[in-house]
């Protein structure tokens, strides 16, 4: 099979890299072309995301690739999900985008619920309660009388924006629409009952298009670098949680479950249906749109955003560590004595981290962690505790069985997470690969170009192309099952 190249913009909210797949003999190779820091901007008491900036970013990236002078066959971006860019009639951003952990949703909820219930809101579209779901953040800029909301023409989600700037054509893949809480996943269309609700207009919302839809030729470049002459832009899935799914190596060995850890930690399955029932909303479980039309039934966990702030609040004291050698301290450390309580809402907006963790201990009458490995640990612990009481819960909701637990994104490098999610899960766990995001993304462009034929093969692609670590319950990291909070 002669060699293609494609392009993958993946946008995290900690960081966003520019990479360079090949496939060529049913094997893909990844080389990461450009990495850069992803931070959100205050001002006053707001959160952005600095636009400008990313797409500087972007291009830098992009030109890095075309130095490589090879014929690149397509290009996509994915990011996070739920926020937006406010766009004129011309196309053009009209503000900063707002960032998710800003707190202006805080009254939201009350209001919406005021005209609808949740349990209606949920019937509708399948997607849990989250605070910084694109719903309340809507709720928020027109209770606010926003000029710049009243000035808009209508909206893209983040990575469709960046699609848009390298196409020209405006529009949202499906996988991105779904995480808004304006979409009904059994009409595969925006839910014109929220709309109507909210007040807005339908032409605000853009058309929705699905995962793997080519978009077009890249914009303006091709003058610039020849080796994009060919170049079509996609719309893989543009929610990075959607393509990192797709990659998942699960094959044809037995039911399965997945867990996309990074930021966030999402754990669910992978369903032909969405599960609308009162005991899935009643559990927060969500349902996402993700390749082909299937169902991403998950729940929304705390992830490494608590180790990634502590690890911020220690650099601003002089301490700086690698995440390398915080694991390394918190095998060091041992057992945890105290284990969080991961939904209390103070872990998802910026605090400093070790001070909240600490409070959230004395609060429960449990001893606090001392030293960076013992905070670690507990961390750690508790999210191997949440998932396993996620994943139990899973079971009932779906009436299946997991037999396996798929552990994809940048936190199934840590090992010692691996072991004590095998052991609170009490089944193995399949770790890999680490670049689970960009692998879909890149090989879902692939599948639109005709160079797969379906998603099984993209799978079988992904098994045969990255190493993956399986880890089965032991008693060498075990921690209690039982463990209250």
């Amino acid at each position: 099979m002669k060699a293609t190249h494609y392009l993958a913009i993946d946008l995290g909210a900690e960081s966003g890299r520019i990479l360079l797949g090949t496939l060529e003999s049913g094997k893909l190779s990844l080389t990461e072309i450009h990495r850069f820091p992803n931070q959100v901007i205050t001002s006053g008491e707001s959160l952005f995301w600095d636009l400008a900036r990313l797409e500087k970013e972007i291009f830098i990236g992009i030109d890095k690739a075309a130095a490589y002078n090879l014929t690149i066959s397509s290009i996509s971006t994915d990011s996070w999900a739920v926020d937006y860019v406010l766009l004129n009639i011309e196309g053009a951003p009209l503000t900063q985008p707002h960032a998710y952990r800003d707190q202006r949703t805080a009254q939201s909820p009350s209001r919406l619920f005021s005209k609808l219930p949740f349990s209606v809101i949920y019937a509708e579209t399948g997607i849990q309660f989250l605070l910084f779901n694109t719903i309340f953040q809507f709720e928020s800029e027109l209770h606010t009388s926003s000029k710049t909301f009243k000035q808009a023409d209508h909206f893209l989600t983040i990575a469709d924006y960046f699609n848009a700037r390298l196409s020209g054509v405006e529009v949202i893949e499906e996988s991105q629409a779904s995480t808004t809480q304006l979409y009904q996943p059994r009409k595969q269309a925006w839910s014109e009952k929220l709309i109507g609700m909210l007040g807005l207009s339908p032409d605000f919302f853009p058309r929705i298009v699905p995962s793997g839809t080519v978009l077009g030729p890249i914009n303006g470049l091709p003058t610039r670098h020849p080796a994009l002459a060919k170049t079509v832009v996609i719309a893989s899935c543009s929610h990075d949680t959607g393509a990192a799914v797709a990659a998942v190596p699960a094959g044809k060995t037995g039911p399965w479950a997945y867990l996309s850890s990074g930021t966030w930690s999402l754990l669910g399955a992978e369903l032909p249906s969405p599960v609308m029932t009162d005991e899935a909303r009643e559990a927060c479980f969500t349902n996402e749109v993700g390749l082909g039309g299937s169902i991403r039934f998950l729940k929304n966990l705390a992830g490494l955003w608590l180790v990634q702030e502590c690890r911020r609040a220690w650099e601003s004291e002089g301490r700086a560590f690698t995440y390398d050698d915080l694991t390394r301290l918190a095998v060091e450390s041992g057992p945890a004595r105290a284990h969080l309580s991961l939904d209390d809402p103070r872990f998802l907006s910026l605090v400093n981290m070790p001070e909240t963790i600490a409070a959230h201990c004395r609060e429960h009458g449990q001893p606090v962690p001392k030293t960076p490995g013992q905070f670690i640990r507990t961390i750690l612990e508790s999210l191997a505790l949440c998932y396993a009481q996620t994943l139990t819960k899973l079971e009932t909701l779906i009436g299946q069985k997991i037999q396996t637990l798929h552990i994809v994104g940048g936190g199934s490098r840590n090992n010692l997470l691996n072991q004590l999610t095998a052991d609170a899960v009490g089944r193995p766990v399949v770790a890999g690969p680490v670049e689970a995001t960009a692998i879909g993304n890149i090989l879902i462009q692939a599948l639109a170009l005709g160079h797969l034929t379906n998603a099984e093969q993209l799978r079988l692609v992904v098994e045969s192309s990255f190493p993956s670590l399986t880890f089965v319950p032991s008693k060498i990291c075990a921690i209690p099952k039982d463990t209250s909070t």
